[in-house]
């Protein structure tokens, strides 16, 4: 058994190659093609984790997509965040959420609290 570690491309693919490898041979529990095959998932997983960031959305585009989902116009966002002119400094970047506003809209169109209490991607203005 001999394993590294996954710095690269190439080396994920050695890696992956090996476990279908692995697979195929369907080691029972305990036995050195097993036990390698559970470490190379592990540095596999650990690998794409670093390589792949998934970060959460901008609040800001997160609102804009359910709007957008959800057929609403921004008067829709009236009750959630205030009056039309508060709605449209929000989309707008020029005013930031308010927790009220952060609570609302997550409760109102069933987006995640983790995304909407995040700072926005582009600074306010």
């Amino acid at each position: 058994m001999s394993i590294k570690p996954i710095h690269n491309e190439k080396d994920y693919d050695t890696a992956l190659e090996r476990v279908d490898a692995l697979m195929e041979l369907n080691p029972a529990l305990g036995t050195d093609e097993s036990d390698e095959l559970e470490v190379l998932a592990l540095l596999i997983e650990k690998y794409e984790e670093k390589a792949w960031v998934i970060n959460e959305p901008d609040p800001i585009d997160a609102i804009k997509v359910r709007m957008e989902q959800m057929h609403l116009k921004q008067k829709d966002l009236v009750p959630y965040i205030g009056n039309k002119s508060k709605v449209s400094e929000v989309l707008n970047r020029k005013v930031g959420l308010s927790l009220s506003m952060i609570t609302s809209l997550a409760k109102g169109l069933h987006l995640p609290l983790e995304v909407l209490v995040q700072p926005s991607d582009r600074s306010l203005s």
